[in-house]
């Protein structure tokens, strides 16, 4: 595992500095002060249904559910700096093995000391930290950037073929992990990524661009129906589909690239954990307020796991930003650190 949190600070590090100019988004509620108004009532498109349209970055939302297994400490870091990949999250896990950190202020306002933290390799923070959400106990457990099921009481449900797996990929110490090698990642490895990513909110489909790796997804929400497994040619990030379920869009995604394609496919987390060719993700977004995002995965692959499980991702606005470039194969030096080039 050190030899990839090591080459992606080093394939990462670059995007530290900021590339364009701020400039304040006219669009973003704000009080008289000129602070953002982070509890202002959900935005909606023409048709009354929210608006996902934004740049998020990842959130951590409180305090673990259940001891879990394979974690770094049980809970999650985040970085809200302009992308040090799984650095970033490296610094954000140094900072977890407190019992219960701080929750954020009332309602959705970001807590105090938005400034970096201290943490990461060698003490140095690679990124500042975005702000976390108070930890809701009515929701699923949390998921971390290392481990997908970290907080689920007793770990993951793997079947003998994807715990097998797994453990072959920590014994090579995770060096075909698709974020190291500029690969397309899983949906839990990109919602985890502390890179932000851009929602464009169309009104036949959503758009989700990320910052890390270049990745992009389609949701179409046009009234189409999920194609039969096997039907159209697997992608690296399926086919997606989503429906409205009052103010929440489930999205169900099939036809996916699984671990039998390849090393590099099939990653739910930097350790390893697989989905299948038999997968089926179903995620439920939510915008509760103008300053956060939630997404509820549900995994499905009776081929990796015994059974259906379900993790938590939060989602903080970022505003008066834009993506920046990050082309992850420049300089790419992680198959010459690990000597397979």
């Amino acid at each position: 595992m050190r030899l990839l949190v090591v080459a992606l600070v080093m394939t990462c590090s670059i995007s530290l500095a900021a590339q364009w100019p701020v400039r304040q988004d006219p669009s973003v509620p704000r009080d008289a002060q000129g602070e953002v108004d982070w509890d202002a009532p959900t935005p909606r498109t023409a048709d009354g249904k929210p608006d996902f349209s934004g740049l998020w970055m990842r959130a951590n939302s409180g305090p673990p559910r259940g001891g879990g297994r394979g974690a770094r400490g049980g809970g999650q870091g985040d970085g809200r700096g302009r992308g040090a990949g799984a650095a970033g999250a490296q610094q954000g896990d140094a900072q977890q093995g407190e019992a219960q950190a701080p929750a954020g202020a009332e309602g959705g306002a970001p807590p105090t000391g938005d400034g970096p933290q201290p943490g990461g390799r060698g003490g140095v923070a690679l990124e500042p930290a975005t702000d976390r959400f108070p930890f809701d106990p009515a929701g699923p457990p949390v998921a971390t950037f290392f481990e997908a099921g970290a907080n689920i009481e007793g770990g993951l449900p793997y079947t003998p073929w994807a715990a097998e797996l797994r453990k072959e990929r920590l014994a090579l110490q995770a060096r075909d992990n698709p974020d190291a090698m500029c690969m397309p990642m899983g949906f839990l490895q990109f919602h985890q990524q502390p890179q932000p990513r851009e929602i464009i909110h169309l009104p036949d489909r959503v758009m989700i661009v990320y910052e890390a790796n270049y990745g992009l997804r389609t949701i179409w929400t046009d009234g189409r129906p999920l194609p039969p497994h096997g039907e159209p040619q697997p992608w690296w990030y399926g086919y997606s589909v989503g429906r409205w379920e009052g103010d929440t869009l489930v999205v169900e995604t099939n036809n996916l690239r699984g671990a039998e394609d390849g090393p590099h496919d099939g990653w739910l987390d930097v350790n390893g954990s697989p989905y299948s060719r038999e997968a089926r993700f179903i995620e439920r977004f939510r915008r509760p307020m103008f300053g956060q995002l939630q997404v509820d995965m549900t995994v499905e692959d009776p081929k990796s796991y015994t059974k259906p499980w379900t993790v938590r991702v939060d989602f903080r606005y970022l505003p008066d930003q834009e993506l920046i470039e990050f082309i992850c194969n420049e300089n790419q030096q992680f198959r010459k650190l690990i000597k397979i080039d």
